[in-house]
């Protein structure tokens, strides 16, 4: 067998190993055995690379891995899973970066006039989506790490700037195509680069996890027009699984918050805080609250209990205080499931890996569709810091900003314990009604201190 033959074979395998890895990642079950195979596929497409003829500059292609590898490796392990968001932008917006000098150097090193128009376009669509996605990224990383403000940052005659830069990137590019001027192609990767960066900047922090999301499957179109550039097969399989992936996953949050994507994008939602209390919440209306030993018999004597994880609880790295709490009180006889809203937390799946970091059973895990239908029959929901997945407003009130958006039904429960800090209102920036409700018990503090008492509490009785 030739090598360009055992190249191809080796490209339908790694190939095959990213789809099959997508396929793993769709459950909890499969989900570990899903990134070892797009990891076994990785490593053969580097494999690959290493085996394609005319490659250059080993040794500085193994020094740039081992610095890559020294660097990627601790902050993987280390992230807290309450950063995982920023990780992803930040891995995110390299591969963008990556795409995008890939496709700049193939277009500065050609001779002049030599690339067919097609190729133009190829390593247009690589620079421009690349570094729109690295711009971009590089924005969300800053917003989610409170490197600077997580809230909308609109400005006048905002989006005629955005489509001036927009106009001007598309004129460039076409007077690219049909000229040899290489120079205009560094206007085009600056004013991409701007043009991401103005993207971003209006989306307020709650919309960030969604707008990561777009930027991910951006990044996979760059990687893909970048395989072409290269005549890759392996980038354009990867790229178009990511851009395809991450475009579905877009669509699936945006359907979880109840709203379209361009609203997403371009209402600047999170711009300004609306609680009628200002940045506290409500202080007008009294809520009731109790002790730790109060939520402790309340749960201790109940038939069945939904706890309804939140960021709250991924903050104060609480889930194995709760799995405890569960496990004490499925010892009572008490039967205990949990909640899972497809947004609660910072990003799809997010509660579900927190969980299972504590080993809570797959089973006891109920999506929302799934779980909704057992508030009706459970004695006490258990709220540990979500807010706007919850809020009644989203039902009930027209002319909420969250109207419209599909919440866990926990106020259909017959007693409703809410574990919060204060009565700051969530990312959504609005009061929660459910706080108010009669039937409502507020314990307030950090999640894992409040939880560690009530375990002490249930543990007395």
């Amino acid at each position: 067998m030739s090598l360009g033959t055992g190249i191809r074979l080796a490209d339908l395998i790694a190939a095959i190993c990213f789809i099959l890895a997508l396929r793993g990642l769709t459950g909890p079950k499969t989900a570990r055995y899903g990134n070892l195979l797009g990891a076994v596929g990785m490593a053969l497409a580097i494999a690959i690379t290493f085996a394609t003829n005319g490659l250059h500059h080993f040794l500085l292609i193994a020094v740039a891995m081992l610095v890559g590898a020294a660097i990627a490796v601790p902050a993987a392990r280390l992230v807290k899973m309450t950063a995982m968001p920023q990780m992803v932008a930040a891995f995110n917006g390299v591969g963008g970066g990556a795409a995008a000098l890939i496709a700049l150097s193939k277009f500065l090193t050609a001779p002049t006039g030599s690339l067919a128009v097609y190729q133009v376009v190829e390593v247009l669509l690589g620079v421009v989506i690349g570094c729109v996605s690295f711009s971009g990224s590089c924005i969300a990383f800053a917003k989610l790490q409170e490197l600077m403000t997580g809230r909308a940052i609109t400005y006048p005659g905002q989006q005629v700037w955005n489509a001036i830069v927009g106009v001007g990137i598309l004129g460039l590019a076409i007077t690219l195509c049909v000229s040899s001027t290489s120079w205009l192609i560094v206007i085009v990767l600056g004013l991409a680069l701007i043009f991401g960066v103005a993207f971003v900047l209006p989306i307020g922090g709650a919309d960030v996890p969604v707008l990561i999301s777009l930027l991910n499957s951006f990044t996979g179109l760059a990687v893909a027009a970048s395989g072409f550039v290269l005549h890759s097969v392996v980038l354009v399989v990867a790229g178009t699984l990511v851009g395809a992936s991450g475009t579905l996953l877009t669509q699936k949050m945006s359907q979880a918050m109840g709203r379209s994507l361009p609203n997403i994008l371009f209402s600047a939602f999170g711009s300004v805080i609306t609680a009628t209390g200002g940045a506290e919440g409500d202080t007008t209306r009294s809520v009731r609250s109790a002790s730790a030993e109060d939520v402790a018999i309340l749960l201790a004597y109940a038939n069945k209990v939904i706890i309804v994880p939140g960021y709250g609880l991924a903050v104060a790295q609480a889930q194995h205080t709760i799995r405890e709490l569960a496990d004490l009180l499925e010892s009572r006889g008490v039967e205990v499931i949990y909640a899972i809203h497809p947004v609660a937390g910072r990003m799809p799946g997010h509660m579900n890996v927190l969980l299972a970091e504590a080993n809570v059973p797959y089973e006891q895990l109920k999506e929302m569709d799934e779980a909704n239908p057992e508030f009706q029959s459970a004695d006490v929901a258990l709220v540990v810091g979500a807010n706007d997945v919850v809020n009644p407003a989203a039902k009930n009130n027209p002319g909420s900003p969250i109207y419209g958006m599909p919440i866990l039904a926990v106020d259909e429960a017959r007693n409703i314990v809410f574990m919060k800090r204060s009565m700051r209102p969530g990312f959504a920036g609005i009061d929660n009604e459910l706080l108010f409700d009669p039937k409502t018990t507020m314990l307030f503090g950090d999640a894992k201190d409040s939880l560690t008492k009530v375990v002490a509490a249930v543990k007395a009785l």
